[in-house]
């Protein structure tokens, strides 16, 4: 069956325009019946049986993109970007079933909000007490997804342990494969800004490289060191002190040092930034790369 939107025939009385809503409403469901159909073959042509094989962020930040540029009419945007999101992640969880681990330290309220927006009440939720808390839990597991908020100053975390970013750090680490929400507006109903992470994917090519993050460790950072990463079209994503004993002797008014979290484009590669923050007098000590997501895509 091939779905086409057109104009509802000219109706003059009640009855007829609830019987046109009903064929709609059926006519949607043998869609979804139709959808499910295909990702059962989908299912036996690729062989996801194993668990959260099925993600892909790239082509979901694509899908949603092409809802909010298509929509119009009555219909708010953020019933529309719900359903298709329930839609997305149930037949997601369909082909290779997985959880959503979130780190609630901030409060459980808006990460249960963002995870049941995006991944619908189908996909189990976990909740954690702290981020390092849930990238465990997405290590441990065969394919769940993590959440937590991105919190410039790097909490998320006790004061004596290592910033979050730095758990996603190493060969088979979880990494950093989304930034939700994937379409940004002032009133979104699951507005907080979060990343989502997840074991390796088994298709890197699933992955969305607009943006590219790095973990480091510096010294100092001074303004000429950010001037630098603007001129990349960069940005300091969270900063937060270095632990109790390390980079000490920096000098007058450098402290212990910073760990960093970086976002640079996709097409700035690790020397080119290594290169330019060495320049500038923040010299890297460490430069790791620990994900990547889709551009931010606002209305």
């Amino acid at each position: 069956m091939r779905f086409t939107t057109r104009p509802a025939p000219p109706l003059d009385n009640l009855g007829d325009l609830r019987a046109e809503i009903d064929r709609i409403d059926a006519e949607m469901h043998a869609l979804l019946i139709q959808r499910g159909s295909i990702i059962d073959q989908l299912i036996a042509v690729k062989r996801t049986s194993a668990t959260g094989s099925a993600f892909r962020p790239g082509r979901e930040a694509s899908m949603m993109r092409r809802v909010a540029e298509r929509h119009r009419g009555l219909l708010p945007l953020d019933t529309v970007e719900g359903i298709w999101r329930v839609i997305i992640a149930t037949f997601t969880y369909v082909q290779a079933p997985f959880s959503v681990h979130a780190d609630i330290s901030g409060g459980d309220a808006p990460m249960r909000d963002s995870a049941r927006f995006h991944f619908g009440f189908t996909v189990p939720y976990r909740a954690h007490p702290t981020c390092l808390a849930v990238i465990e839990a997405v290590a441990a597991s065969r394919g769940d997804l993590g959440i937590f908020r991105l919190d410039p100053d790097g909490s998320g975390a006790s004061s004596d342990a290592a910033p979050w970013w730095e758990g996603l750090v190493g060969e088979g680490r979880p990494k950093v494969i989304a930034r939700l929400p994937f379409i940004e507006r002032p009133t979104h109903p699951a507005g907080t800004p979060v990343f989502v992470v997840s074991n390796p994917l088994d298709d890197p090519a699933a992955a969305q490289r607009d943006w590219v993050l790095h973990a480091t460790r510096v010294g100092a950072w001074a303004p000429e060191a950010a001037r630098a990463l603007q001129d990349l079209y960069g940005e300091v994503v969270a900063r937060a002190p270095r632990g109790p004993g390390e980079g000490e002797g920096q000098g007058e008014g450098q402290g212990k040092g910073h760990c960093l979290l970086l976002a640079v484009p996709g097409g700035v590669g690790t020397r080119q930034l290594h290169e330019a923050l060495t320049r500038a007098g923040a010299a890297p000590e460490a430069l790791d790369e620990i994900g990547s997501h889709a551009a931010r895509f606002r209305v």
